[in-house]
This record gives C-alpha cells, sequence and structure tokens, in this order.
C-alpha cells in the first residue's frame, strides 16, 4: 500500500510536493534570467570582424584584377576544399547548385561561401549514415518488435526525407528569422535615409550612418546597410552594390528599396521624396500585419483556454468545495 500524504492535499494531490515542484522551476527560471543577463554580447561585435573581412576583400580584387588572385582570396578554408575535391570525385558539384547555396548563405547572413560544399554534402551524408543506422536498427537489431511492416518502411522513408531535407530547412528557417527581423527595422530605416538626404549626404555615407544608428536595436538590418556602405566605397558600379544588397535579403520591400535607389542614381531623381513615400508604405504594411495578428488572436487563445486557464479556473472555484464534501464524508 502507498503511504498516505502527510501534509495537505486537494483531491488527493499533495499541496507540498506541488509547491516544491514549482519552486525549482521558479528557481530555475530565475538563474536562467541571471545567467541571460549578465551575458550579453554586443551583437555587432562579430558582424564588425566581418565587414572589416569583407573590406580587405574588396580592396584586394580592386587592386588585383586578375581572376587567380581573387580566386586565392576566396579559397582560404581547408575543410571547404577538401569537401570540393570530395564533391568533384562523386561528380556532384554542379555550379548552379553551388550558386544556389551560396546564395541562401547568404540571405541567412552567413558570409562564408565555402560552407556551401559543406551543405550540399550534408545532404549526401546525413541520409546515407543516419538511413543505414535506422536501416539497421529496425531490420536487423528489430527495435521496434511490435509494429507491422508499414509503421517500419514509414519510419525509414521518413528518416530519409528529413535527413536529406534537414540543411534545407535549417537555411530556411534562419532566413525566414532575419527576413523578418529585417523587415522590423526597414521602416525606420529608410525615415534615416530621408534624414540623411535631406541633411546632405552622399548615399553611401547615409547607409554607413543607418548602419551605426540601427546597429543596435536592428543589428541584421546594420549588418547589411554596412556592407553595402563598403560596396558603394569600393566597386566600381555603384548599381551591383545595390543588387547585392537585394540578393543578401530575401524581402520584396528591399527590392523595391533597391529599385528606388537605383533610378535615383540613373535618372536624378529626388531621393528624399522617394524614400519617404516607400517608408509610409512599408509601415501602414506593418500596421496591417499587426492588425491581423491581433484579429487571430481570438481562434489561436481558444486551445490554451481549454486546456489551461479552464481547469485552473475549475479548481480555484470547485476545490474547497470539493475539500468540504471530502472532509463530510
Amino acid at each position: 500500500m502507498t503511504p498516505a500524504p502527510s501534509g495537505p492535499t486537494i483531491l488527493g494531490i499533495d499541496v507540498m510536493m506541488v509547491a516544491t515542484l514549482l519552486s525549482a522551476v521558479a528557481t530555475f527560471a530565475v538563474l536562467l534570467a541571471i545567467y541571460a543577463a549578465t551575458t550579453v554580447r554586443d551583437p555587432m561585435a562579430k558582424r564588425v570582424k566581418v565587414l572589416n573581412a569583407r573590406r580587405e576583400q574588396l580592396k584586394a580584387g580592386v587592386i588585383a584584377q586578375s581572376s587567380k588572385r581573387r580566386r586565392n582570396i576566396s579559397n582560404k578554408n581547408e575543410v571547404a576544399d577538401k569537401v570540393r575535391g570530395v564533391l568533384s570525385s562523386l561528380k556532384m558539384l554542379q555550379s548552379e547548385q553551388v550558386e544556389k547555396a551560396q546564395l541562401k548563405l547568404m540571405q541567412a547572413g552567413i558570409r562564408s561561401k565555402d560552407l556551401a560544399y559543406v551543405v550540399i554534402l550534408a545532404r549526401v551524408v546525413l541520409p546515407v549514415v543516419l538511413g543505414t543506422f535506422i536501416i539497421v536498427g529496425v531490420y536487423v537489431l528489430d527495435w521496434f518488435p511490435n509494429w507491422g511492416s508499414f509503421k517500419k518502411y514509414g519510419l525509414v522513408a521518413a528518416t530519409l526525407i528529413g535527413t536529406y531535407k534537414a540543411p534545407d530547412l535549417w537555411l530556411k528557417n534562419r532566413i525566414t528569422k532575419r527576413s523578418g527581423a529585417i523587415r522590423k527595422g526597414l521602416p525606420d530605416a529608410l525615415d534615416l535615409l530621408v534624414i540623411c538626404a535631406e541633411a546632405g549626404l552622399t548615399v553611401d555615407a547615409a547607409f554607413n550612418r543607418v548602419a551605426r544608428e540601427l546597429g543596435k536595436a536592428y543589428p541584421e538590418l546594420g549588418d547589411e546597410f554596412a556592407l553595402t556602405s563598403i560596396e558603394l566605397g569600393f566597386l566600381t558600379d555603384r548599381r551591383m552594390a545595390f543588387e547585392n544588397l537585394a540578393n543578401r535579403i530575401d524581402l520584396d520591400a528591399v527590392r523595391g528599396v533597391v529599385t528606388t535607389m537605383i533610378q535615383t542614381e540613373k535618372y536624378g531623381t529626388p531621393l528624399a521624396s522617394a524614400l519617404r513615400v516607400l517608408s509610409a508604405e512599408f509601415r501602414n504594411e506593418r500596421m496591417m500585419r499587426a492588425e491581423e495578428k491581433a484579429a487571430r488572436l481570438p481562434a489561436i487563445m481558444t486551445v490554451p483556454l481549454i486546456l489551461f486557464i479552464l481547469p485552473t479556473l475549475f479548481i480555484v472555484i470547485l476545490g474547497p468545495a470539493a475539500c468540504s464534501i471530502s472532509d463530510a464524508f
């Protein structure tokens, strides 16, 4: 027989045990909050280092006009060289596939183009390794003896498909998060660009100023604007710098800004007025997205209300009555 609880109980549940567990969870949350508050890092420190490396690469590209010199600059990673050699030996290295992977890495905020070869290799290695592991465990070691053949086949197929898609899903998740962070700060950045343009700053100086001002609040956007400012100062074709900005960010709003900047550079139209109109449109779009999320809240809150709030409410209301009835009997 199980021993009777020594402390007070509600509906057969030991109150002291529940209070102890809740206290432990609260203590862990407090320690986690203290750790997060004391280990805050500057989000721009690592990005400034990457931007300085990009500046040196652009300088080397301007000074050394030969393609061999530029190729030597980008091929410093020995691990990437080995991976490239493995893919070449397997006849799996296609230029179009590599360019697509490099573009996704740039959109995810990863500047190293050599990691594209690692992503391509992971699509091949992960299904082979994990798929073989699951196949041996399911069919040879008989991990799930009670499962039917259809469930075993489903597990193996899901493992193979999931491991093949895992690198792409990881990149897509990073791109989505980064694009959302950039979208939030884009209206403020355009307002600052308007102020800088009306103050008489050049385009590259305006981008640099906005990157410094917004680097703390929106580090991803500040990173992209700082890199665009560097490219505007070193690339011979300024349009290429704007096109690189549109390629690095997977947002239609940024493409609209880039198109406006290219047109103002080409035709000499007023930059401040065009950016002011774009900023107003983006702010209205942000407000509409917020209203859309607010309109979805009642439907989203239905499930937490049923699962968490209503049971607690019933316990608070009916708990004393249940204790009284239990004491009476």
